[in-house]
């Protein structure tokens, strides 16, 4: 897939209402956490009440397939993770993987950095999810603000949001 600067699927200022319907018309429950304005997931973890661990870290990705294919894809992790390039690299077999600018993430991803959703609604844009992420009962994530967050169960979120599962963190060791 070829892909230039996308026009995002879902203007930033409706991914919130977007997500909020989406999830409506699929009857999937979830919670609102109203808190101080903070996108940085050890920060807002704290303010919400709940170990890192349990935050979607989600992050945009740009993949190189040699000079001419490129490719992005939203990662979502655990948030005491890192997301792996190298294993990125390898899963898309791409020659060059590293993180969106700013501008491009936030246009790929439809919401502002500190707020990308875990769900993809740009065809332009493929959702991975490691794994390790389902050893989690929830997961919380900011619902496209810095003030509003979502928990989710986290079988209910792999059921509508069909991500691609491919390990592509890495953990810290303990």
């Amino acid at each position: 897939m070829t892909n230039t600067r996308e026009q995002p699927a879902v203007p930033v200022a409706d991914a919130y209402a977007h997500l909020i319907s989406f999830l409506d018309e699929r009857g999937v429950p979830f919670h609102l956490i109203d808190h101080s304005p903070e996108g940085r997931t050890e920060f807002v973890s704290a303010l919400r009440g709940h170990h890192v661990s349990d935050a979607a870290k989600c992050m945009i990705l740009m993949a190189k397939q040699g000079k001419k294919v490129t490719r992005y894809v939203l990662a979502v992790i655990p948030g005491d993770s890192r997301v792996d390039l190298a294993a990125v690299k390898t899963l898309l077999s791409a020659t060059y993987v590293s993180f969106a600018s700013p501008q491009l993430a936030e246009d790929l991803a439809g919401s502002p950095t500190g707020t990308v959703l875990p769900f993809s609604f740009n065809p332009a844009l493929e959702l991975i999810v490691d794994p390790s992420l389902l050893d989690h009962e929830r997961i919380y994530f900011n619902a496209g603000k810095l003030d509003r967050s979502m928990v989710l169960d986290t079988p209910r979120y792999i059921a509508v949001a069909k991500p691609r599962l491919a390990r592509i963190s890495v953990h810290p060791t303990s």
